[in-house]
């Protein structure tokens, strides 16, 4: 059965290869610079859709032999098929804090869509689908790293965003790309973003621009319009040597007639700020934007609200991100906001970079794991697999939430925002300790420190998701009864999915 990825329909990726064009719910980047947050800090949220088990993870820092690999690429399996390689891996990797997923066909997991590392870099992966004759003319089978090793490498090797897009082009370069029909990905520090798009095609299409500390960028899809003839010596832009002569000899651009080079019209859906938002009529990326110009100065806790919309949350979101980057920070508390699914209803906790791993209630469980119903469980995670998860208790106050989201979704968001409120109030002493505690030298303690803040919260998290849960689950017995299933149908693949969107909901744009 085919899998749903960013939006794309991979039963129109088999051949003849072709994308599904129309609005979608789909991963999603919200960037805002630090000259309109209220820290100075930059801001960047959001989430990825797919349909699979979601787990937390904090990756330590690691030294490999001077002749290691990494496996990268896609399987015959894939909806364009391909085959995995070996290309060389760094002497040392980075610590990196990430959501990490267990399926989409064709793509081994474990899977991510990026995160925080310790060099306080974060990054996003996001669709942005390539026209249709790129797909087409994608060779199998493909080889060279696809979206989750370029998030995923970038974690693990870069001290900048600038950096980040520089390792991923280059490895674009040197090894090529294995794709799903395109994508972006977007990445962050503290003083700026770059949003980068990889075309498909098999051509090692690629592109990257610049958004300042004074912009706001909502990427949904990935989009990015006109770049100057000389992008390759603009410090604003990046992208592969051939990114403008293959459109020429294609026929898709002139720069005789067609004026400056528009990457979404030359490569992609033609639409990118245009792009209608999903289920809120004609309203676009460009009003969303707009509206988040209006709200500056924007707080950590308007980024976590707005990462938590129903618009653009709903039961496809795996989890949620919110990568607070600030400036002049020890390396130790750079954080994470993380959301172990939708954060629709879901609380995010604060991970510290100096945070040793996650309680094992948020680390990978069998719950929506690929292949899970096909074998028994090992000795080695039985301990793990015993524990509550957290995925699966917050989908089920998901499910009943947006059963009667006129009735619970206000209570169960001004909730989880108070939760997150306080804990943020709390985090100005936690840092004070470790400061002190770095200043004497005492790396094992701060460790330790952090780690327990990371811990408390999230077992308070999960205290929260319980009591939310029984009281919903109470009320909606008692006062409305439980509905029973008419049918034998489990879910459908065409996102006609558990949303808790309602016009008179909370909502940016309601």
């Amino acid at each position: 059965m085919s899998r749903l990825k960013h939006g794309v329909s991979l039963a129109a990726l088999v051949l003849p290869f072709s994308l599904l064009a129309s609005p979608a719910p789909a991963s999603y980047g919200i960037f805002v610079g630090n000259e309109l947050t209220e820290d100075g800090s930059t801001l960047l949220g959001g989430s990825g859709d797919e349909v699979s088990g979601h787990w937390v993870e904090i990756v330590p820092r690691e030294q490999h032999a001077p002749d290691a690999t990494i496996k990268v690429g896609v399987t015959e399996d894939a909806a364009i098929p391909g085959e995995l390689t070996e290309i060389p891996q760094v002497e040392e990797t980075a610590k990196f804090i990430g959501s990490f997923y267990s399926e989409y066909e064709g793509f081994p997991p474990p899977l991510t869509n990026g995160g925080l590392n310790e060099h306080h870099v974060a990054g996003r992966d996001i669709w942005s689908p390539s026209r249709d004759e790129l797909v087409e003319m994608t060779e199998t089978p493909q080889t060279g790293p696809q979206y989750s090793d370029l998030a995923r490498i970038a974690m693990e090797r870069a001290t900048t965003a600038r950096e980040a897009v520089e390792i991923v082009g280059e490895l674009i370069d040197e090894h090529g790309y294995s794709t799903y029909g395109g994508n972006s990905h977007f990445f962050a520090d503290a003083e700026e973003g770059w949003v980068m798009k990889q075309m498909a095609g098999g051509q090692g299409l690629w592109v990257a621009e610049r958004v300042a500390s004074d912009e706001v960028r909502l990427s949904y899809p990935g989009y990015i319009l006109e770049i100057p003839d000389d992008y390759q010596d603009d410090p604003d832009y990046m992208g592969s040597d051939n990114l403008i002569d293959f459109a020429v000899e294609q026929g898709w651009y002139d720069p005789e007639t067609d004026g400056p080079f528009n990457v979404n019209q030359v490569y992609g859906n033609q639409q990118g700020r245009d792009e209608p938002l999903f289920r809120v009529g004609d309203r676009t990326i460009a009003d969303f934007e707009d509206k988040l110009k209006e709200m500056a100065p924007i707080s950590v806790e308007d980024m976590r609200a707005l990462v938590r919309d129903p618009i653009i949350s709903g039961d496809s979101t795996g989890y949620g991100q919110v990568a607070h980057l600030r400036a002049d920070v020890p390396r130790e508390l750079g954080v994470l906001w993380v959301a172990n699914t939708s954060s629709v209803t879901a609380p995010f906790v604060p991970y510290y970079i100096g945070t040793e791993n996650v309680p094992a209630e948020f680390g990978w469980h069998r719950y929506l794991h690929k292949d899970a119903d096909e074998v028994f469980l090992t000795e080695d995670f039985q301990i793990q697999e015993a524990t509550e998860f957290a995925t699966r208790t917050f989908k089920r106050l998901l499910y009943y939430t947006c059963d009667r989201p006129e009735q619970f979704l206000d209570e169960v968001q001004t909730t989880l925002a108070a939760f997150e409120n306080d804990a943020q109030d709390r985090m100005t002493d936690v840092e004070d300790i470790a400061r002190l505690l770095l200043d004497a030298g005492e790396d094992r303690l701060v460790a330790e420190h952090l780690t327990s803040f990371s811990h408390t919260r999230a077992y308070a998290a999960l205290e929260l998701g319980n009591d939310l849960l029984r009281s919903i689950e109470a009320r909606t017995r008692y006062q409305h009864g439980l509905r029973r299933p008419e049918g034998d149908n489990w879910g459908e693949l065409d996102y006609t999915m558990i949303q808790c969107y309602t016009p008179d909901g909370p909502s940016l744009f309601n």
